[in-house]
């Protein structure tokens, strides 16, 4: 026998609407703005400034793919085409030849610089300026939360 469906109440749904509202609608924002203003989706300004932050300003493909939240095919296609744009050249590590390195050129940081204001600002307006601080502390606390039963593992890029 199957167990019943274990049904949302009224204000769990009310709640999952509008997170799944959001969990749609602010990805595209953000890239709607960095296309804009960048000529950049959301993605590759992730992998730019993923690894603008890096030591070297170089990671393995692998590592990049999860800190960008993106699969490893997603990440070669995305590379492949900021190569052709000189924004990231593609090497294989020294320390293992198994394994291929992504390092940002310097037309790569030139353009996440360009492009960060615009960005740090779109997230400013669409995120912070509508909470509180309290507000802000509380949705790290819940995203982090949730995150951990998306991911155990929590390797999201911005955790603690």
């Amino acid at each position: 026998m199957e167990a019943e469906p274990r049904w949302l109440d009224d204000e769990e749904q009310r709640t999952w609407i509008a997170l799944a509202s959001l969990i749609l609608r602010l990805p595209g924002a953000l890239d709607a703005q960095l296309q804009r203003d960048a000529g950049l989706s959301h993605f590759e300004y992730l992998v730019l400034s993923g690894l603008s932050t890096a030591p070297g300003r170089t990671m393995r493909m692998s590592e990049l793919a999860v800190a960008a939240e993106g699969s490893l095919s997603r990440l070669s296609q995305v590379v492949g085409r900021m190569e052709k744009r000189d924004f990231v050249r593609r090497t294989p590590d020294p320390a293992d030849g198994r394994y291929t390195l992504a390092v940002l050129t310097d037309a790569g940081w030139h353009k996440v610089v360009e492009a960060a204001p615009g960005h740090l600002e779109a997230v400013r307006r669409l995120v912070f300026d509508p909470l509180t601080k309290p507000q802000q502390r509380r949705l790290r606390d819940l995203s982090r939360r949730v995150m951990r039963a998306v991911d155990p593992g929590d390797r999201c890029f911005g955790a603690d």
